[in-house]
């Protein structure tokens, strides 16, 4: 009977332990959505003035008229050109990343609604084992329930972390590409220079799209794995402000694109993902020594049920 419901309970606890964690991501999730809204709304105004910019030194207006006598237009058109084309760059990567924030929160809703019943369940469990204790089970029983509830709870801790650490994980891996896709930028991008030819040139962007590509993924994959870290700040010991992780959307966003055709670009960008990379893998490694800390706590209390249990 005891054992039953201790194992009923630890399960359950689980359950209102993760309903909390997706709680608490959706409001995250929703503060980002705002973030991303205002976002767009700023870029769209952006694109439309580079647009009109275009537009004026195309058209038949005393800005194109007073370009071509001073021949600056083709420059200028030019400079136009690149700023709208970079505008509209921003505008798509951040549609796409508000796409990917709702796509996230559905799964969320989704998962919410499973557990919608789950508080009921807890509290009816509290009290069957409220029930037990005032009918007159032994102290040792009882010391047997308390050791279970610690178990369940550190049980539960530790998967949120695991959890955390195989999220973690895929962002240094996705990192780990990013970075490799832009080192090899970086290297044809000095041959470039030295007199490499238009095959260099070539070569160098078509890493760098491959580079983009993988930051992209990797400020997706930045954003899971600081909502997987939300819940646990109360529990572990972070030395990193987790919302200081979204930070690299922004140089995602206005650093990266605005500037990888500078050369001296590509390498900014590159120290900035190898810094981000060792921020993913601190964090992973605090993780994986509290991990290591909890199973030593569980163990313990593992014993301490069996000395109870031997010695009723």
């Amino acid at each position: 009977m005891f054992s039953e419901l201790n194992a009923k309970l630890a399960e359950v606890e689980g359950k209102v332990r993760k309903k909390r964690k997706y709680q608490v991501q959706l409001q995250d999730f929703q503060r980002e959505l705002k973030g991303i809204n205002d976002r767009i709304s700023q870029l769209e105004e952006e694109w439309h003035l580079e647009k009109g910019d275009v537009e004026k030194l195309e058209g038949i207006t005393i800005t194109n008229v007073f370009a071509t006598l001073t021949g600056t237009k083709d420059e200028r058109l030019s400079k136009e050109k690149s700023e709208l084309l970079e505008a509209r760059h921003k505008l798509d990567e951040a549609r796409k990343t508000k796409k990917e924030i709702q796509e996230s929160m559905e799964e969320l809703y989704e998962k919410l609604d499973s557990y919608s019943q789950v508080e009921e369940y807890h509290l009816q469990l509290l009290n069957e084992k409220e029930h037990l204790i005032k009918t007159g089970t032994s102290p040792e029983a009882f010391k047997l329930f308390d050791l279970s509830e610690q178990e369940g709870k550190r049980q539960a801790l530790k998967t949120e972390m695991k959890e955390a650490i195989q999220e973690g994980e895929q962002v240094i891996a996705t990192l780990h590409q990013a970075k490799a896709s832009l080192e090899k930028a970086n290297n044809w991008g000095t041959w470039d220079m030295l007199g490499g030819g238009m095959v260099s040139g070539i070569v160098k962007h078509q890493h760098l799209d491959e580079a983009e590509t993988y930051l992209h993924q990797a400020q997706r994959e930045m954003r899971q794995f600081q909502k997987e870290l939300l819940d646990l700040r109360q529990e572990v010991k972070l030395e990193i402000d987790i919302s200081s992780m979204l930070r690299f959307a922004d140089f995602f966003f206005d650093g990266f694109i605005a500037d990888y055709m500078v050369q001296g670009k590509i390498q900014q960008s590159l120290d900035q993902v190898r810094s981000e990379s060792r921020k993913a893998q601190d964090i992973v490694m605090s993780l994986k020594e509290q991990v290591r800390q909890t199973e030593q706590d569980l163990a313990r209390i593992s014993k301490a049920k069996r000395d109870l249990v031997e010695g009723l």
